[in-house]
């Protein structure tokens, strides 16, 4: 405070307080204002500004760590869960895949084994299946985990679930066929319907099988074209490769010929055939002349069967229809086919149907000359 002592009239005495004015807050004030220079340029933070902010920064840290770790906790434990489970489901279905292979050797061992399918044919089939299986249930298990990790980033998943329930019903109307197609292939697999290396008919085409697909198989035809068939397209499947074939040879002879010796000759061929190498592994069973199959007027026909491998039929047929024709002619038994012309007949006389020529044709002949007319009367005198 500042005191001033003011005379007011003689003999009296005034004090005057005066409140006393910092000179920090005076000098600001007195100041000129700033130039438009200087307002323009940017303010440096300083030391105290950047303590400020870091603080700042670890206070809100330290309010939402608790947050962050729950978060981060609930991730690292959905995503070990479905890793876990992953594993062991995996583990679990190659485990059923190689018990199925090894059921399939065994049971090709055994005595049936001739009529199954052999190891490699189920071990590839166990391994399409493990396959399928496998990708099925990693995707089952990850899309659930991945759904689950974004329910706990607070991600309302209803529009999403939504979203794709109408993309899966368009994609299933739109894509109805390949849907067709993949779920008729997961299922040719499982049933081992047939394989690579088969030779099917499959309605549309016929081929040996090069590659099986979920929603195409490949055949290759007899010409070396390749087919590709669409898995839900195919109504039936004859497989020719699967259990055994059967080799049906039909020999034609004469009707005059000895029975007893053809079938004499075709039993020969038969046990000659099924000692000899390499036809004793591709037969599975004798070579057996079944009898007579049909008795016509001028010719008979024997059928000779045998089971053999499968998709070797027609190798055998060959194999027998070269065997017996060379066997027949050895012992003088003719093969015909058809309508069967007379051996010892003899050839026809082509003048046979000619007409002998007439005795009237001849000027000369006695039965023209009495055939001509008279002579008329000589009227000259």
């Amino acid at each position: 405070m500042i005191s001033q002592v003011l005379t007011a009239a003689p003999g009296t005495v005034v004090h005057l307080e005066v409140p006393a004015v910092s000179l920090s807050a005076v000098l600001p004030a007195a100041d000129p204002s700033p130039t438009p220079a200087e307002s323009g340029t940017p303010r440096v933070p300083s030391l105290q500004d950047a303590q400020e902010s870091a603080t700042s920064a670890a206070g809100w840290v330290e309010e939402n760590w608790s947050t962050w770790l729950a978060i981060g906790l609930r991730v690292l434990l959905i995503l070990v869960i479905a890793a876990v489970l992953r594993v062991l489901v995996r583990r679990a279905i190659t485990k059923l895949v190689d018990r199925m292979s090894r059921s399939g050797q065994t049971l090709e061992g055994g005595g049936l084994g001739g009529l199954l399918v052999n190891a490699e044919r189920r071990r590839q089939r166990s391994m399409a299946i493990g396959s399928v299986l496998r990708s099925v249930a990693s995707f089952l298990i990850m899309g659930t985990a991945a759904l689950m990790v974004l329910g706990t980033f607070q991600i309302n998943l209803a529009p999403l679930l939504a979203s794709a329930g109408v993309a899966g019903v368009a994609i299933g109307f739109g894509a109805r066929n390949l849907v067709t197609d993949f779920l008729s292939g997961v299922f040719m697999i499982l049933e081992d319907q047939y394989g690579v290396g088969d030779t099917v008919d499959a309605g549309v085409a016929t081929g040996e099988v090069i590659e099986v697909g979920l929603r195409v198989t490949k055949l290759r035809g007899a010409d070396g074209e390749i087919w590709y068939v669409r898995n839900g397209e195919v109504k039936r499947i004859g497989n020719l490769s699967q259990g055994w074939a059967t080799a049906n040879v039909d020999v034609t002879v004469r009707s005059d010929e000895d029975l007893d010796k053809v079938k004499a000759v075709l039993s020969d061929v038969a046990e000659r055939t099924s000692k000899e190498e390499p036809w004793n592994e591709l037969l599975w069973s004798p070579v057996e002349v079944l009898g007579l199959d049909s008795v016509l007027l001028d010719s008979m026909v024997v059928r000779v069967s045998a089971k053999t491998m499968p998709g070797k039929s027609l190798t055998v047929e060959r194999e027998l229809r070269w065997r017996i024709k060379r066997a027949f002619d050895a012992n003088g038994i003719r093969i015909v086919g058809g309508a069967t012309a007379t051996e010892d007949a003899p050839a026809p006389d082509p003048s046979a149907g000619v007409a002998a020529p007439s005795a009237y044709a001849s000027s000369v002949s006695p039965q023209s000359m009495a055939a001509s007319p008279l002579p008329g009367p000589n009227t000259t005198k």
